[in-house]
């Protein structure tokens, strides 16, 4: 990752007011990071940062689309995205993650480095199913649809009573 990355915010020339930024998120920026999840995208980022003498809040709207592939077809297609984030970050003797979302930062800090957190949100708010849009309307399940069942765990005769199983279970059954 780059120091002069333009997703990092120089936090030590900043008042102690509310300041707002913009970014987009495009084939360059995901290709900083080594994966294959987002390989492109084009996501505008409105950022607001309030900024106090013990704390940094920094609220992210992120709107835009990303390239994925379908899990069913393999087909590219560009899945919309929109989500609202918030990034706690305090002040205290050194830099470490305290939870998702709040980071401690010692008072000396002169940047603050959005780049991993935007990538993180943009993940967050991709669906677990990656559906193309013309498979996106097609129903999961049709009630009158036969289903097949291609594994059971008991025999061939699954239709035969209980009493071939252990007896030891029997003797379990009957304590009531």
């Amino acid at each position: 990752m780059k120091k002069d990355s333009p997703t990092t915010i120089n936090i030590a020339r900043l008042a102690d007011k509310t300041h707002h930024f913009e970014f987009t998120l495009d084939r360059a920026f995901f290709e900083q990071f080594d994966q294959e999840l987002i390989p492109d995208g084009n996501v505008h980022v409105d950022v607001t940062l309030h900024k106090t003498e013990r704390l940094i809040t920094v609220d992210f709207d992120l709107n835009g689309t990303v390239r994925q592939v379908c899990d069913r077809s393999l087909d590219d297609y560009d899945q919309a995205i929109e989500t609202h984030e918030q990034l706690l970050v305090r002040f205290g003797d050194e830099n470490k993650e305290l939870d998702d979302n709040v980071l401690q930062i010692t008072p000396d800090a002169q940047t603050l480095p959005l780049a991993q957190h935007l990538f993180d949100f943009v993940g967050l708010a991709l669906p677990m199913k990656k559906l193309h849009p013309r498979f996106q309307n097609e129903p999961d399940d049709e009630p009158d649809a036969k289903t097949k069942l291609i594994f059971t765990t008991r025999g061939e005769d699954a239709d035969d009573d209980e009493d071939d199983s252990d007896p030891r279970w029997n003797a379990l059954r009957n304590l009531n």
